[in-house]
This record gives C-alpha cells, sequence and structure tokens, in this order.
C-alpha cells in the first residue's frame, strides 16, 4: 500500500514537472517568436519607441497646458513645435563651437601625437622615427588597398544618416499623436478586451507607462547636474570644447553607467590631447568625483523606488542589452527591465490574492470591483 501511495506521489511530481517544463518551454518559444517578430518590423518599431521616450519626456507639460482649457490639438502642436526648438538649440550649441574650435582642436591633436612620439622614442620603449615612418606608411597602403571598402562603408553610412533622419521625421509626428489622442488609449483598450483582460492589461499598461515616465524624467535630470557639474570642472580647467561636452555627458546619461564612461573617456581625451596629461587627470578626477556623486546621492535620491530594480540588474540588463542590440539595446535596457519588473509584479500580486468569495448567480462581478447588479436587457 506504501509503495503504491509513493509510486502515485512520484507520478504526481513528475506530471506536475512536466507541465511546468512544458509551459516554459512555451513561454520561451513565445518570446523568441516576439523577438523575431520586432526584428522584422524594426523600421516600424524603433520611430515608435523613440516616440515612446520623447512623449513621457513632454507631457507633463502638454498636460499642463491640457488642464488649463487647451484643446489637445493645441497643446500637442505647441509641445511639438518648443520641442523642435529646444533640440534644434542644442544642436547649435554642440556645432558651432566644435566648427569654431576646430582649429586649435586639430593642433593639439597633432601636438600630442608628437608628445607621443618623443615619449616612444625614449625609455622604455625606444622606438626609432624609422619605425614609427614605416608603421605609418604600412597603415597608409592599408588604406589605400581598403579603398573599396571605406567607399562602400562611406555609402552605408550615408543611408543609415538618411534612415535616422526619416525615423527622427516619424518619431515627431507619433509623438504630436501621442500627446494629442494618448489619454483616449486606455479606455479604447478596455473597450476592447474580453472579462478579466479588460481590467488587468489596462491596469497593467498604465503602470508601465508611469514606469517609463518616471525613468526619462528622472535620467534627464540626473543627466543635467552630471553635465552642470562636470562642464563647471571642465571650463574651470580650461578644457576646450566646454559646452559640446557637457551637452553630450547629459545626452549620455539616458544610457546607463556605459554612456558616462563613454562621456568620461571623450572628456579626458580631448583634455589630454588640447591641456596635457596634468589637466587630464585633474579630469579624471572631477568625473570619478562627479560619478560618484550621482550614483551614491543623485540618484537615489531622485529616482528613490520608482524603478525598483537593484544595481546590480541594472549593469546586467545595460550588458546584455549591449551585447544582443549595441548601443540601442543599451538604451532601452532598464527601462525594458523595469517594465518587465511591473509585468511581474502584478501577476505575482493576483496570484497571491485569495481566491474571490462565491458570488450570488443573480449579480455580475467587474473584475476586482464590488459586484454590480445584473441589469435586464429589456
Amino acid at each position: 500500500m506504501r509503495a503504491t501511495l509513493n509510486a502515485e506521489k512520484t507520478r504526481t511530481v513528475l506530471r506536475n514537472s512536466a507541465r511546468v517544463s512544458l509551459d516554459v518551454l512555451l513561454l520561451l518559444a513565445v518570446t523568441v517568436v516576439v523577438l523575431w517578430v520586432v526584428g522584422r518590423m524594426w523600421s516600424v518599431v524603433w520611430p515608435l519607441v523613440i516616440a515612446l521616450l520623447l512623449t513621457t519626456l513632454t507631457w507633463p507639460v502638454a498636460r499642463f497646458l491640457r488642464g488649463h482649457r487647451w484643446r489637445p490639438a493645441l497643446a500637442a502642436s505647441v509641445v511639438t513645435v518648443l520641442f523642435l526648438l529646444v533640440a534644434a538649440g542644442i544642436g547649435t550649441l554642440i556645432v558651432l563651437p566644435v566648427v569654431q574650435q576646430a582649429g586649435d582642436l586639430s593642433d593639439g591633436v597633432v601636438a600630442g601625437i608628437q608628445r607621443v612620439r618623443e615619449w616612444a622614442a625614449g625609455p622604455p620603449l625606444n622606438i626609432a622615427d624609422e619605425q614609427v615612418s614605416s608603421a605609418l606608411d604600412s597603415g597608409i597602403a592599408r588604406i589605400k588597398d581598403s579603398a573599396g571598402d571605406i567607399a562602400n562603408a562611406t555609402v552605408t553610412g550615408v543611408g543609415a544618416v538618411a534612415s535616422g533622419l526619416l525615423n527622427a521625421v516619424l518619431a515627431i509626428f507619433l509623438m504630436f499623436f501621442f500627446l494629442k489622442d494618448g489619454p483616449r488609449f486606455l479606455p479604447w483598450l478596455t473597450r476592447q478586451l474580453p472579462g478579466r483582460l479588460a481590467t488587468h492589461v489596462p491596469a497593467v499598461t498604465e503602470r508601465c507607462w508611469v514606469t517609463l515616465g518616471s525613468f526619462v524624467r528622472s535620467q534627464a535630470l540626473v543627466g543635467l547636474l552630471d553635465a552642470v557639474f562636470i562642464g563647471i570642472g571642465l571650463w574651470i580647467v580650461g578644457v576646450p570644447l566646454v559646452l559640446p561636452l557637457a551637452v553630450l555627458t547629459f545626452v549620455s546619461a539616458f544610457v546607463p553607467i556605459v554612456g558616462a564612461l563613454f562621456a568620461g573617456a571623450v572628456a579626458v581625451l580631448i583634455a589630454l590631447v588640447s591641456n596635457g596629461l596634468t589637466d587630464a587627470l585633474i579630469v579624471l578626477a572631477i568625473i570619478v568625483v562627479v560619478q560618484q556623486l550621482e550614483g551614491n546621492v543623485f540618484q537615489p535620491i531622485i529616482q528613490s523606488e520608482s524603478l525598483g530594480l537593484h544595481a546590480a540588474v541594472v549593469l546586467l540588463a545595460v550588458t546584455l542589452g549591449g551585447s544582443l542590440a549595441g548601443i540601442t539595446g543599451s538604451l532601452l535596457a532598464v527601462p525594458v527591465a523595469a517594465m518587465i519588473a511591473v509585468v511581474w509584479n502584478h501577476v505575482r500580486d493576483r496570484l497571491s490574492d485569495p481566491e474571490p468569495a462565491a458570488v450570488d448567480p443573480g449579480t455580475a462581478v467587474d473584475s476586482d470591483a464590488e459586484p454590480v447588479a445584473k441589469t435586464d436587457p429589456a
């Protein structure tokens, strides 16, 4: 008898394990299919993602105008035009200083190369000028041999720039429509879904929207603080291109961890080329101090628990996103991970809720709300 019970328990455990394994395999298969579909539709998905990020950044202004009795179309138009003006101003702030200081920067690059050659010629390397010239000649020969590949890469780059401009234009139009008609989405989604989905899916969507907006706005504020403090430090040291470097620091803040490293490396490199090793080390110290303040003071205070992700999860998400999709993956890794956490928390909360009490057949239950009396269709 006992052996029969043990065998029955074993079969039950194996059956449950097989069912769970099948569910996991189905989930993985669905994930692969979804990723494949997203990849095939990336030319449409990418502008949509950009538009959503821009909408979360500009929605507070649109909401303020709509709250003061502005018509939705007028509020969306004003916010879109203001965004374009701000973007054009930022581009001007980056391009003009670079053009004005391009001569000084090129002279600094030449001087830096000469210093490197002088350092390499001395101990412990003792590399002679003939060896350097030979290496340069070899590099030039390789460039000549690769002229066809360079031309193809140039054409590909031009195509990428044109595609980027098209995506930017499409994202701006989508942002306008999101600002104008966004509040109608959840009621429409509720009407399209049956049963409990009409409650749970809009609730998860709203939480994801709040999380995405919290991420974008908090990253913008953190990036602004980084740009201001690092910009002041670069200005005090006397590094050229202070304004473009500050803007680069602000933009790079939207790519957690990786963006800060990239912007800091560019600033240190320009300081090394233009001002020398001492100022480069000072700039490096400034960037390290500001980044420590950001990670230990600014970001915890500003973001608080809005995303609900541990720093290790953020680092792993950025690393995985970068390995799968490059810069795009690094940019989207944290908000995607945060929204996955939102969905998981919602599902977990629903699964942990006690079973609803039995309801009289004469009443209809409206999802999680109070029972509502069923009315006669007549």
